[in-house]
């Protein structure tokens, strides 16, 4: 009887779960090869949480535009910045692994400076701007969204 009652239980809370979801409504112009979001994530500790964090939200944003329909970049300053450190980094193989997938990683010079490093010292594809926060007004004046997570 309990079984019963438990199968019955799970059988209305499935009928009941896909009446309260909503699906995200794409604003237009829909997202597509010509016209792709553009989606700016800032790295700014490498604390393993964060780190991992910024990088399944690149992963999200793939997925649900699809890979062809948004670029996402990267923007990693002050303690981000370490996180992109050939020598230390603990995620160097999911950079690659987004790299290949196209998601940019951008490192501030200003920052790699101050910690005596150069581009040298970084992951493979990282590429180095002048200054990481200026880069992100300067993408949010040509259309990027910027997101802190």
């Amino acid at each position: 009887m309990r079984a019963l009652a438990a199968l019955l239980f799970l059988l209305l809370l499935g009928s009941v779960v896909p009446a309260i979801a909503a699906d995200t409504v794409l604003a237009l112009p829909k997202p597509g090869w010509d016209n792709p979001r553009k989606i700016l994530l800032q790295l700014t500790s490498d604390e393993p949480r964060h780190v991992n964090n910024v990088l399944y939200n690149a992963i999200n944003m793939q997925k649900f535009y699809g890979q062809d329909n948004v670029r996402v970049a990267i923007v990693a300053y002050a303690g981000g910045v370490r996180a992109l450190l050939a020598a230390q980094s603990p995620v160097a193989e999911r950079v690659a692994s987004l790299r290949s997938y196209d998601v940019e990683f951008l490192a501030c010079g200003n920052t790699l400076e101050t910690i005596g490093r150069s581009a040298a010292d970084l992951l493979p594809g990282v590429e180095v701007v002048t200054a990481g926060i200026a880069e992100i007004v300067e993408r949010q004046l040509q259309g990027w969204h910027y997101i802190a997570p």
